[in-house]
């Protein structure tokens, strides 16, 4: 072995203390990138002057909108909600299931999807995806990769009495060419 003409340089012997100060610099680094995330997408569809994309937006408050849902005098009550950029534009809609309050028995659902437009305050009912008309009780409601799904309970007949839904169905809702298009996804069945 031929020794170095230069004095013994502290970094050149792992001590236990070298590994633990390596140890602190990585928990530090994991621990501030766990702190510093992202912000929210901003993409979103281009203005025709300018490609610059808006700043970030918050999802439509659902709290804020006006259902096309008559309660009478009962108050409207918002059982679920779940937000998602739907369309890809970049901006998030919320999509919201409700339903008149009632003292008893299963009151029908409405499951609606809200945009809001930048610089607007109120956020507006662009689809219905089910119709309170239609006696239908939305279950197991979520949003994921652009895709609202449920489940869905309603009856076969108008006989059935409201507090006995006799049909299942899985539903999925996704935005395709200025629409949403519904489907039935695979191991769907009706009870």
């Amino acid at each position: 072995m031929q020794h170095s003409a230069v004095p013994e340089l502290a970094h050149t012997t792992t001590r236990p203390i070298h590994w633990v100060a390596t140890a602190t610099a990585v928990s530090g680094v994991i621990a501030l990138s766990s702190v510093l995330q992202p912000g929210a997408a901003t993409a979103a569809q281009p203005h025709a002057e300018t490609k610059a994309a808006p700043a970030a937006t918050a999802p439509p408050d659902p709290a804020k909108a006006d259902f096309p849902l008559d309660c009478g005098p009962t108050k409207l009550l918002i059982v679920k909600k779940a937000t998602g950029d739907l369309d890809g534009d970049g901006r998030p809609e919320t999509i919201a299931v409700v339903h008149c309050d009632a003292g008893m028995g299963t009151p029908p659902d409405g499951l609606y999807v809200l945009t809001q437009a930048a610089g607007t305050t109120r956020p507006r009912v662009v689809a219905t995806l089910v119709n309170p008309k239609d006696r239908i009780t939305v279950t197991d409601f979520a949003v994921r990769d652009a895709v609202v799904t449920a489940t869905l309970l309603g009856y076969s007949t108008p006989d059935v009495p409201s507090c006995c839904p006799d049909v299942r169905t899985n539903a999925e809702w996704q935005w395709k060419n200025g629409a949403f298009l519904r489907t039935t996804p695979n191991g769907s069945r009706d009870v």
